[in-house]
């Protein structure tokens, strides 16, 4: 189901990259669908520092953000693309040349690319050959609604100053999106509750039953196991009352009921280490709650990041989970990078250095081509799982690892 967005903006002109990073972040916990950051900067030196502080946000936040920056050449938008936006605002006032559109579009797609227009332009007479734009707001008003319709255009509204026509700008039909630094410091798990009372569909965190038809114990408590969303490690085990779980829904952080001290206990209030949710299921018997949620620092009071640290028995067994076996290979050569073993082949790549791998790279990846051509499963299989190898020593040598690929991978969905 399409629904409406709230996009906050950070302006990371003059602005610390810790600030921008931080914002990011706070945004992205308290309910944002996406973040849009600009830097319309046009000194290269600066707009190289905006692309690096964006990567900096990228491997600290978990849902999409938008890139506006100045754009003198198509080699720009690609750059913005490289720190994982999901899209880039193009500033048309200071485009220096439309081509750069047009290759941008056909490389990327005209639903990545976005034109920023102030209101007060001629939008609605320009073919732009994007999906949408986004429009500076003046005034809510027949006029821009006439304009807005008649631009055929997907709308993204900015509005640093959003008064009482909340609800009336984002119920235009072609606006998808608001966005605004208006809620700074708010929970916007609380503002899109508030426009789903008013009847825009959005986006908010609820749950599919009531607490009621869950079984609870005696004590009208039931056990949850919280996970880590991304590994799916297993971090903790409490309880949860319904009001606990109601306070969960409403702020987007874990809430327990603490047995021993019989009060509510969201974690992180003490320690900082916080727990947002991505997730939550029921079991079967409705009798155990499942949360998915970002851990920041550690889950368990020991320190240790997750509470089940004990070892009580194991048995020996091959794991061929693919997430699992291809983290700890990186691992072991990550390892070996850092703590050179006698005799280790990896070892001896790293030695030889960046032309050696790149040369052992090229080398399976054409045993690949044989391989597959020959037609013989096995043999292709070995040699894809060679490539991978020596492609994990690549990554090692120039420090990128699977968080990177797998997140620019996400992006192409």
């Amino acid at each position: 189901m399409a629904y409406k967005k709230i996009v906050p903006f950070i302006n990371a002109e003059s602005e610390f990259a810790s600030n921008v990073v931080l914002r990011a972040q706070e945004y992205c916990f308290s309910g944002a669908d996406e973040i849009f950051v600009y830097n319309y900067s046009k000194m290269e030196s600066d707009r190289e520092e905006f692309l690096r502080t964006m990567k900096k946000v990228d491997s600290e936040i978990d849902i999409p953000f938008i890139i506006g920056m100045y754009v003198n050449r198509f080699e720009d938008v690609k750059k913005a693309f490289y720190t994982g936006a999901s899209k880039v605002v193009i500033k048309y006032e200071i485009l220096p040349d439309e081509a750069v559109i047009r290759e941008a579009v056909g490389r990327f797609g005209a639903d990545r690319i976005i034109i920023e227009i102030d209101a007060s332009e001629g939008f609605e007479q320009i073919a732009f050959p994007v999906e949408e734009l986004l429009i500076k707001h003046v005034d809510i008003g027949g006029s821009l609604e006439r304009r807005i319709v008649s631009s055929g255009k997907k709308i993204v509204v900015r509005d640093s100053l959003l008064r009482n026509d909340l609800v009336d700008l984002i119920n235009l039909p072609q606006v998808i999106a608001v966005s605004t630094n208006y809620f700074e410091d708010k929970s916007l798990f609380k503002v899109k509750n508030n426009l789903k009372n008013a009847g825009v569909e959005v986006n908010t965190f609820s749950s599919s039953l009531d607490f009621s038809e869950f079984k609870t114990d005696e004590n009208g408590l039931i056990p949850c196991i919280t996970q880590d969303y991304r590994t799916s490690e297993v971090l903790m085990l409490a309880y949860m009352s319904k009001e606990s779980f109601e306070q969960t829904i409403a702020t987007g952080k874990m809430t327990y009921y603490s047995r021993s001290r019989q009060e509510l206990w969201c974690k992180g209030d003490t320690s900082g280490h916080y727990q947002y949710v991505k997730e939550l299921r029921l079991d079967c018997d409705n009798d155990t709650l499942l949360a998915k949620v970002h851990q920041v620092g550690a889950a368990c009071h020991t320190g240790e990041y997750s509470c089940f640290f004990n070892k009580l028995a194991k048995r020996d067994y091959i794991d061929t989970n693919p997430i699992t076996i291809l983290k700890e290979d990186f691992e072991v050569i990550k390892n070996r990078k850092e703590n050179p073993r006698e005799g280790s082949y990896t070892n001896y790549l790293f030695t030889k250095g960046l032309d050696k791998i790149l040369k052992k790279c090229g080398e399976e990846a054409a045993e690949i081509i044989i391989a597959a051509k020959n037609e013989d499963k096995d043999e292709l299989t070995y040699e894809m799982a060679d490539f991978l190898y020596h492609m994990m020593v690549l990554m090692a040598e120039k420090g990128i690892d699977w968080t990177d690929i797998t997140k620019e991978l996400a992006n192409r969905r």
